[in-house]
């Protein structure tokens, strides 16, 4: 795909939309927030989109507040569900590209060598993972012999500037609490914004086939070795004590493996490594 291509973000003021901005210097970049766009009225979605012509509709939209889905549950299906099915339809309309950004929660989270992309059983444990996965579902459908441009990218425990996140809410509690439990059964892939973005461009730039395809940074951990590893680094004297997911219980049940493998594009960095180059921008 060619720079002169015209990009609207969506959600572009949001921790991922933000670095996706900065990511795709060179672009025509058309960044859109909720007073811009509205995602859960197809009304507006094709009025303000259409204004603009988009060669490519990156969603950056999600409600990602986990255990608020539990009580908001329509409010989550409408943004997760039926918002990138109103995107997906008006990108057919016009032609365009879809880049639409999923989760690991869509996986039951039993199996410990982790998810590939093309792992038939979608089964979420949680009403954040079903909203995520009626989205891709919904996407899926529309795509046919006409209009199949769209790229579904599923990710996990992200983390960037600009946005709420473990990283930061980590140090934060660290001022203020001289020790902290901390999750050790749920295992999953630290992602930084900035791989996630370069991965997105690296898609655009490299005119790959239409469907899913995972992003996180290389390896994984459990939440545990995320805060030791963010405290090591930043050389934050807490102590870190484990528990399991039952002495910490949350309205929303969390899968207990939640990996994502990555077997079609190129390997993003190690989670540390990506961590550590976060910390040093902060």
């Amino acid at each position: 795909m060619e720079h002169n291509k015209t990009i609207v973000i969506v959600g572009a003021t949001g921790m991922l939309g933000s670095m996706l901005q900065q990511c795709l210097v060179g672009y025509t970049v058309v960044g859109l927030t909720h007073a811009d766009i509205d995602i859960t009225q197809l009304d507006t979605v094709r009025r303000v989109l259409s204004s603009y012509q988009p060669d490519i509709i990156i969603n950056a939209a999600a409600f990602t507040a986990v255990d608020d889905c539990e009580t908001k549950f329509d409010l989550a299906m409408a943004v997760n569900g039926t918002g990138p099915s109103y995107l997906a339809q008006v990108a057919k309309e016009l032609d365009a590209w879809l880049i639409h950004y999923s989760t690991d929660y869509v996986f039951a989270g039993d199996q410990s060598t982790g998810y590939s992309e093309d792992y038939p059983t979608i089964q979420p444990v949680n009403a954040y993972g079903q909203s995520k996965a009626a989205g891709e579902v919904a996407i899926q459908q529309l795509g046919d012999d006409r209009w199949k441009k769209y790229y579904i990218i599923r990710t996990a425990w992200l983390y960037g500037p600009g946005g709420k996140n473990f990283v930061d809410t980590m140090l934060a509690l660290a001022k203020t609490h001289p020790t902290l439990t901390v999750v050790n059964d749920q295992h999953g892939s630290p992602t930084y914004t900035k791989d996630l973005a370069k991965a997105t461009r690296y898609l655009i730039e490299h005119n790959l086939p239409a469907g899913v395809y995972h992003v996180t940074n290389a390896g994984s951990c459990t939440w545990y070795e995320f805060a030791t590893t963010i405290f090591k680094l930043t050389n934050t004297s807490v102590t870190v004590q484990p528990c399991t997911s039952a002495e910490f219980p949350r309205p929303a049940t969390r899968p207990h493996y939640s990996i994502l493998l990555n077997t079609k594009l190129p390997p993003a960095r190690p989670w540390a490594d990506a961590l550590a180059d976060y910390l040093l921008q902060s």
